[in-house]
């Protein structure tokens, strides 16, 4: 399990993310209020952004997010309009290392999956791994079902351009709750194409992990923001409704799309 905050907006220092708020990503590592399945989010952090060149770009660390000496000075130089940051607590069979830690990029998305797929390793995984084409299955470094989800969408994507990020998301909880075959899945999902920000807050045989996100926080103005847990007190974040695709626009209202 995970906690994610993403951001979209006008230009901001990481800080105003990782550092800043009253519930920020360092403290959602330390003391997190809404984790389910763990007490800590100590097993590395990391947080993407674009660069100016509009690539995706990536700094991740195994350690947890409070040990790390270079973040100050890293909140402190980083401005972007898109972050998508977390902090990791690892599931069982999954080690700690720089390849198992998000967010998790190629040459245009940037990915973070917040959940667990029960039996993985010795179920769930063969069948991903039938169904991957051998470019997709050998561009996955570490051994999480989070980066096995990111090349499955990733492929879906490549494979009909003209498919929209949220129907591409929606097959692929399609799929997995084939492979599942009845088995626990937890699956809130954030991706970026560097222009929007999608979230999905879904599960299957088990409640969905919290999610939230607002547009009118007075903290971050002129901004749409997706977090596991909200930043501050704000009444202005409300919860992503169970098993629905949310979708953040610069220049539109958010949209909610059932799975």
């Amino acid at each position: 399990m995970c906690r994610i905050i993403a951001y979209l907006g006008q230009p901001i220092g990481l800080g105003g993310l990782v550092l800043d708020p009253p519930h920020s990503l360092l403290v959602q590592g330390w003391a997190p209020q809404e984790l389910k399945y763990a007490t800590l989010n100590a097993d590395g952090y990391g947080f993407a952004w674009y660069s100016d060149a509009g690539r995706p770009a990536v700094y991740t660390n195994p350690a947890p997010i409070w040990t790390d000496p270079n973040l100050p000075h890293l909140a402190r130089a980083l401005v972007s309009d898109l972050w998508i940051t977390s902090v990791r607590s690892a599931s069982a069979g999954n080690p700690v290392n720089h390849a198992n830690t998000q967010p998790f990029v190629d040459a245009e998305f940037i990915f973070d999956h917040n959940g667990l797929i029960d039996d993985f390793h010795a179920r769930f995984r063969p069948r991903i791994v039938a169904e991957l084409e051998p470019h997709y299955l050998a561009g996955i470094l570490g051994n999480t079902e989070s980066e096995y989800l990111f090349a499955v969408l990733r492929q879906l994507l490549a494979n009909d351009p003209d498919l929209p990020m949220e129907a591409a998301l929606a097959e692929l909880m399609r799929r997995v709750e084939a492979w599942a075959d009845g088995g626990r899945c937890l699956l809130n999902i954030v991706v970026s194409d560097g222009e929007r920000l999608y979230a999905a807050r879904h599960a299957l045989n088990d409640d969905c992990p919290s999610l939230y996100y607002t547009t009118d926080d007075e903290l971050f103005p002129e901004a749409q923001l997706i977090a596991s847990e909200r930043l501050t007190e704000s009444s202005f974040w409300r919860s992503v409704p169970e098993h629905q695709i949310l979708i953040l626009d610069p220049e539109e209202p958010p949209e909610l799309l059932s799975l």
